[in-house]
């Protein structure tokens, strides 16, 4: 096998006939505060170029001269927005609309910056950064993060808004749970008007100018929120009209988050991340607005090793791909961070930077993304399972009151966990989509409490009871006997007199429930009232049980207990196997594949994934194509071209990363010819494997490009 030969052919064949790979206008997004360098030049779709300052106009332009497409994020809840704060926006001082907790303290986002009581002043503010942004020529506009934190609520701009809203004076939110209740309802309320106004004048000011611009919030997700302690609109921001969708800002920093399941409290990071992707798909989907995943390659926190990354990133990437329905994505955050930050590594106290293989595995991940495709195949298992949420678990948060306490979400996990940890993939189910029709399409049993949150509408109950007048079963967990039950809302207001939110689904449902666990007839379908406490099922050893009995009993023949998640994407295999489920068996997978978690991407006879184990392998045995093609690689081609016998590419990457890819070709290799840009040539170690009929090759990536081109055997019935 030659590796270089005949340039002048090989540069005349490059140049006839071009033919550049796209996948779309902003399949695949990535946010950066930089300039455009070599270092950094990871080849996804989109750059969203962060914040509004001085150098935001050659920003754009360097991005942009490099074939990126453009788009413009920054916070919406806090920045770096001083001229506004200090007054030289408007000659007010405006540093009184920053949250402030109990004791007067305002909450920081770093030293110099304060999360916002989004006031009507501070909302003119960011529509001037909008407009430099559709000035500039951006194609969407991505307002991050709409974030109160429960603790906030004692500012003066807060209480201002309080007496506006509610048309009464301010109340301590610590005071009652009718004050906390109302607090965060407000702090709900701020940030959906804000994103109104700020996206309705997206919309009209780039519509003046001859434009269209969408409009997104990238956001961390309801979960996350209501454990982390912080109030968001979430779900009824996708009502706006302006909204043209979301980016579901889960990484290890949010899904690593603790959750306790049996009683242990500990991380369980794929499992975190699977719900959190699930809560925004539930959040979504019945909705059509589109939304982007992103995964993180490291974390806000510093003080990990690479290795600790790599494992949770690689549990987040395959809790990401298990969500089939989504197949558009932010590869990452701060690409400067990643690649020329600096970390440690296990058994060094030196800060380190990315290691080759990482670097060289996370491109082959995000090069993948670009060919993902939306997939209507389930992950295996039992189907039909949904457990409710809604937006106002984040309003029962903080501070908490008599009988509402509930470590680390638990009234949520409780539900959740003793089915997702028995390998059924459940499905989220977000309340306050109830009246779109196709919310509960799928669902066949669903579980759900008013222990940690409310219905925010009566009906969504007469939702739920037609839903199972038609055949499905429903479990309702809860006591309803905290605090929060008696606070002045719909249940008991304007005609209505009810104890709890719970009495008037189940009168509409024509039951009268006693305080024992029944399962009761309701039409076609059944309601169970289970008087416990979701929480009480998180700390108990054996509490799962119950909801799985439930389950069986419900669906018979088709329910499957196993401890593993496997979802069949294409050619793809995304395969998660937990710890703490049924066995501890590994999952197998018969060759060959090649495992794309792996910097070498070799090809394997088979792959064992054991229990806590995480794997993402293309398989070849489901493979359609028959042309020559790249089947994954650590670099991205712009360029390719298929002539009888040959096969010419031309593939990009990040400077100083090492490019490698794995080639299907209809024959064996003849000759192998890299060359960078100027046309100097690359040496390279052609490796066949005659088995699966591809090429695996190294090189160094290159921003300016790798051009390759092969030459194959040609035989009778090997030509495409």
């Amino acid at each position: 096998m030659k590796t270089r030969f005949g340039l002048l052919l090989f540069l005349m064949v490059c140049c006839a006939g071009m033919a550049f790979v796209a996948e779309g206008p902003d399949k695949t997004i990535f946010q950066t505060a930089d300039h455009w360098s070599p270092r950094l030049d990871i080849r996804s779709d989109v750059a969203v170029i962060y914040g509004m300052n001085a150098s935001f106009p050659e920003r754009l332009r360097g991005w942009k001269e490099r074939g990126y497409g453009i788009q413009f994020m920054t916070g919406v809840a806090w920045g770096g927005y001083q001229d506004y704060l200090e007054g030289r926006f408007d000659g007010k001082n405006h540093m009184d609309e920053g949250q402030v907790d109990r004791n007067g303290q305002m909450i920081m986002h770093d030293p110099t910056v304060p999360y916002m009581v989004p006031t009507q002043s501070y909302i003119e503010y960011l529509k001037t950064l909008i407009a430099k942004a559709i000035d500039g020529g951006v194609t969407a506009i991505h307002l991050e993060e709409p974030e109160f934190w429960n603790r906030g609520g004692y500012s003066e701009g807060f209480k201002r808004e309080w007496q506006a809203y509610y048309n009464e004076p301010w109340q301590a939110q610590h005071i009652s749970p009718e004050a906390t209740y109302r607090s965060a309802k407000l702090k709900y309320h701020l940030y959906y008007r804000a994103l109104d106004q700020l996206f309705t004048f997206a919309k009209e000011y780039s519509a003046q100018k001859g434009q269209t611009v969408r409009c997104y919030v990238p956001t961390h997700t309801l979960i996350n929120y209501s454990v982390w302690q912080i109030v968001s609109p979430e779900s009824f921001l996708a009502h706006l009209p302006g909204c043209d969708g979301y980016i579901a800002q889960v990484w290890t920093g949010t899904a690593r988050t603790p959750v306790i399941y049996k009683g242990v409290e500990k991380e369980r990071t794929f499992e975190n991340a699977y719900l959190e992707y699930a809560s925004m798909v539930a959040m979504t989907k019945p909705t059509g607005r589109k939304v982007f995943f992103l995964t993180d390659p490291i974390e806000d926190n510093p003080n990990h090793t690479w290795e600790d990354y790599k494992l949770n990133y690689e549990a987040t990437f395959t809790a990401q791909l298990m969500q089939a329905s989504v197949a558009d994505y932010e590869v990452m955050p701060w690409p400067n961070r990643i690649f020329n930050g600096r970390y440690q590594v296990e058994g060094s106290n030196e800060r380190q930077p990315i290691p080759p293989d990482y670097a060289s595995e996370l491109m082959t991940l995000i090069t993948t993304l670009n060919d993902i495709p939306v997939d209507s195949t389930p992950v295996e298992g039992t189907q039909g399972v949904g457990v409710m949420l809604s937006d106002t678990l984040m309003f029962q948060r903080f501070p908490t009151h008599a009988g509402t306490q509930d470590p680390r979400l638990s009234n949520f996990y409780g539900m959740v966990l003793p089915l997702l940890k028995h390998g059924i993939p459940v499905e989220l189910v977000q309340m306050e989509n109830l009246p779109f029709p196709d919310t509960l399409k799928s669902i066949r049993f669903l579980v759900m409490s008013y222990a940690s949150m409310k219905p925010q509408k009566p009906e969504y109950h007469q939702v739920l009871v037609n839903w199972m007048k038609a055949g499905g079963s429903l479990v309702y967990c809860g006591t309803d006997n905290d605090s929060f039950q008696t606070i002045r809302e719909w249940w008991n207001q304007e005609g209505m007199n009810y104890a709890a939110p719970s009495e008037h689904l189940f009168e509409l449902a024509g039951i009268e429930p006693t305080d024992q666990t029944k399962t009761y007839t309701v039409g076609e379908g059944t309601l169970t009232i289970v008087r416990q406490n979701p929480l009480e099922i998180a700390f108990a050893k054996d509490g799962g049980e119950m909801i799985r009995d439930l389950a069986k009993k419900t669906l018979k023949e088709d329910y499957h207990a196993k401890n593993s998640l496997v979802l069949h994407r294409g050619p793809y295999d995304i395969i998660a196997v937990m710890d703490e489920s049924v066995s501890d068996a590994a999952y197998t997978v018969a060759g060959p594949v090649i495992d794309l978690y792996d910097a070498s991407l070799p090809v394997l006879n088979e792959k064992s994934v054991k229990p806590g184990e995480r794997a993402f392998l293309y398989n070849l045995n489901r493979n359609n194509k028959k042309a020559p093609c790249i089947l994954a690689s650590a670099s991205r081609a712009d360029w390719e071209e298929r002539t009888e016998g040959t096969y010419a590419i031309r593939m990009k990457g990040p400077e100083a990363t090492n490019g490698i890819a794995r080639i299907l070709l209809p024959g064996k290799p003849i000759e192998v010819n890299l060359t960078d840009s100027s046309g100097a040539a690359i040496e390279t170690q052609p490796e066949w494997d005659e088995t699966t009929k591809t090429l695996r090759l190294r090189y160094p990536n290159s921003p300016d490009g790798v051009w390759i081109r092969i030459a194959y055997e040609v035989k009778s019935g090997n030509s495409f």
